[in-house]
């Protein structure tokens, strides 16, 4: 019987095992960028969490605690970013197992949390499982750099178009 994947608060150690981790699949990122996330895991800004396939990274989720998308913000409302899990491991419960710890740990604090989702296909899976997970639109609309798309407007369908959920703490 297969071991379930371990879910765990990243430490420093972890950095070359997440940039490892992730390079060479449409999740990968640029070294900088994982170190500065460890950085605001120190100054608590952010807590990063890391799946683990016998010890082997296979995924990670960030809680950040001051969002830049300005409702969270105004609201006090922590968002759940850069959700992956690499894709060898996708299908398989890592998102659901990551995403429950993420939410247990958020949950224990606040009483809304949000997250934020891309609106062309390579994010399918993401909305998805955000919907069946009971996030809901905030209600704003569509955003651009975080900022609300005006009717009419044209812009582009890229990383930054994004639509915003939020889910309330189960009673």
């Amino acid at each position: 019987m297969r071991q379930p994947v371990e879910i765990r608060q990243m430490i420093q150690s972890d950095i070359e095992l997440v940039y490892n981790g992730l390079s060479g699949h449409d999740v990968s990122k640029p070294l900088d960028y994982i170190e500065k996330c460890w950085r605001e895991n120190l100054s608590q800004e952010r807590t990063t969490f890391l799946a683990l396939d016998n010890k082997r990274f296979v995924g990670w989720g960030h809680l950040v605690y001051k969002s830049e998308y300005a409702f969270f913000m105004e609201n006090g409302v922590p968002e759940i970013q850069n959700f992956d899990v690499i894709p060898p491991y996708r299908k398989r419960g890592v998102g659901s197992t990551l995403i429950d710890t993420i939410e247990r740990f958020a949950f224990d604090t606040y009483d809304v949390i949000g997250i934020g989702f891309g609106l062309y296909a390579d994010y399918g899976a993401a909305q998805r499982l955000y919907i069946k997970r009971g996030y809901i639109p905030d209600g704003r609309g569509i955003m651009y750099n975080n900022l609300p798309v005006e009717p009419g407007s044209l812009i582009r369908a890229d990383d930054d178009l994004a639509l915003f959920l939020t889910k309330q703490k189960p009673e």
